[in-house]
């Protein structure tokens, strides 16, 4: 029988040389319309993530999960951030629940929905992205 850790060396192999095609199966699944996810951008991603380590760091970051949810109920259990908090999610994604996951967490929370677009954001309408995030900030 096969047992395959998620980003274990197992998995590193199987995407050593195939960075591009696992990465695909992501932007395609996740944006709102993979047509907006250009060709420059999956070509420049896909040779960062080709570089040495690159997708064992990325795996990594997917593996923290779970520790991240407990340092995060232990972190929260100390208090409410008070501080303002910009929650963004994608039309096609997260949409309104990023604040209604920050809210558990931060007493000062501002919503927004990027319209037309999935999970990423700035590649999926970055003018958008960027304006809420400049209004926020001043």
């Amino acid at each position: 029988m096969w047992h395959f850790r998620f980003g274990g060396p197992d998995m590193e192999r199987l995407v050593k040389g195939r960075e591009r095609i696992y990465l695909d199966r992501f932007w395609n699944e996740f944006s709102a319309d993979p047509k907006s996810f250009d060709e420059a951008s999956r070509r420049h991603y896909a040779r960062l993530y080709a570089l040495p380590g690159a997708m064992h760091s990325g795996f990594e970051q997917f593996k923290a999960f779970d520790q991240d949810a407990i340092d995060n109920r232990a972190f929260v259990a100390k208090g409410m951030l008070p501080m303002p908090v910009l929650a963004v999610g994608g039309e096609k994604s997260f949409g309104p629940m990023m604040a209604v996951v920050m809210r558990a967490a931060a007493t000062n929370v501002q919503e927004v929905v990027i319209p037309h677009s999935g999970h990423w954001l700035m590649e999926e309408n970055p003018t958008a992205t960027v304006s809420a995030i400049v209004h926020f900030l001043q």
